[in-house]
């Protein structure tokens, strides 16, 4: 599974998404193309090309068995734009099975997204991790 390129796709960011994130968020009224930094994750995640479940049934579970998110780590190389359609690319990176001692055996799945500007640079990147319970004797 590690190395596996994720589906990717396209992230159009509209004006009327950075004015509610910017209402939302309580921070300063948009008053250039400048997109809200939050946006480098919900580019990510809105433009991998497969829905959280779809994402669940790749690790072989479904929300009803309880994965839960584990990390992000959000690297924004530079400022996303109003108006702009970002590609979005990505691939799971990392893959463990671990002991814990409140849920068990779990598998500990990592995978990095890239959003990409239209001249094809890295504007930025969200490296994500969910953990999948998988019982206390798998």
């Amino acid at each position: 599974m590690t190395g596996r390129r994720l589906p990717g796709g396209f992230f159009d960011l509209e004006h009327y998404r950075n004015w509610l994130t910017s209402d939302v968020l309580c921070a300063p009224r948009p008053s250039d193309d400048l997109a809200h930094p939050m946006f480098c994750y919900y580019a990510a995640m809105g433009g991998m090309g497969l829905s959280i479940a779809e994402m669940f049934a790749l690790a072989n579970s479904s929300a009803s068995e309880g994965p839960m998110f584990g990390e992000c780590d959000m690297e924004v190389f530079e400022p996303l734009r109003v108006g702009v359609r970002y590609e979005v690319r990505g691939e799971i990176t990392d893959v463990r099975r671990k002991q814990g001692a409140s849920i068990g055996v779990f598998d500990l799945i990592t995978f990095r997204l890239e959003v990409m500007t239209p001249d094809g640079a890295v504007a930025g990147a969200c490296t994500n991790s969910f953990v999948f319970p998988r019982g206390a004797g798998a």
